[in-house]
């Protein structure tokens, strides 16, 4: 895979498609880009997509140096991206923790962007869990201590989950992340090296308004990691926001997308 390198961080690509439309797109938690495949059937015939891996996963690396990530940096990065490839507009897709990198783009290049898919997206609604995770202090060190020792984060779990404080699927969603000593550690380095991605919605709302940017949320019905009510709101603040529903959990809103755009452009239209 292609990569480009910035003060010895180094962001790795794939290429997707051949279309004349420009597209950059960044994976959720425990991916890949080798996850955006998938849309190669979709869009590939009209659009170049762009998919990165995320600092952290596949084969990127972010620097001890320019830890944690800034918006900044990140916005600096892809501009070295966008100069050497000569791209002045493109569209973004991004699903789960990926939203954040596509949020903080919204945020310093809203003039050069076409269109936004976003599914499922972090960094609109931040969550309980992921608080916990970045907050100073003890809490932090709590969660680190996790890492080593994940069984009495699970017996927490367990005992939420019994009093119905927990969905099921969100207790299998982090079973299945931190499994092992490999996965904690990358949860922790990821809540962590991303925890200054915040931002104000309202503003980010504002520019995709001023600068009539279309939006398309997809989100799954039965999704417990990113729920439709806490980030449908946002849609509505939109001037020209789409909302798509699907009948799916976290996991498989990926490919589900992918499906849904594959069956429509069968018949002809988006």
């Amino acid at each position: 895979m292609p990569y480009i390198i910035q003060d010895k961080s180094k962001l790795h690509y794939r290429v997707i498609g051949h279309g004349s439309r420009v597209m950059l797109a960044f994976h959720g938690y425990g991916q890949s880009s080798s996850y955006y495949l998938s849309m190669e059937r979709a869009l590939g015939a009209d659009y170049t997509i762009y998919a990165f891996d995320l600092f952290f996963h596949g084969r990127s690396e972010l620097h001890k140096r320019n830890m944690p990530l800034t918006k900044e940096f990140l916005s600096a990065f892809i501009e070295h991206f966008l100069e050497k490839q000569g791209i002045s507009q493109f569209s973004l897709m991004a699903f789960s923790m990926g939203g954040k990198f596509a949020l903080t783009l919204v945020e310093y290049m809203p003039q050069r962007i076409q269109e936004l898919f976003l599914i499922a997206p972090d960094g609109i609604k931040t969550s309980f869990w992921y608080n916990i995770a970045t907050y100073p202090g003890w809490l932090q060190q709590l969660f680190k201590h996790t890492v080593l020792r994940p069984e009495p984060f699970f017996r927490m779990l367990r005992m939420l989950h019994k009093y119905n404080l927990v969905h099921k699927s969100l207790l299998r969603f982090a079973h299945y992340q931190m499994d092992s000593m490999p996965k904690r550690l990358r949860v922790y380095r990821s809540w962590v090296g991303f925890r200054d991605l915040n931002f104000d919605i309202r503003k980010i709302v504002k520019q995709l308004n001023q600068h009539h940017v279309s939006v398309t949320m997809f989100l799954g019905e039965y999704d417990e990691v990113i729920s439709p009510k806490r980030v449908a709101v946002f849609v509505d603040a939109l001037e020209k926001g789409k909302l798509v529903l699907l009948k799916t959990g976290h996991s498989y809103l990926l490919q589900e997308v992918a499906n849904l755009l594959h069956r429509k452009r069968s018949t002809g239209h988006y």
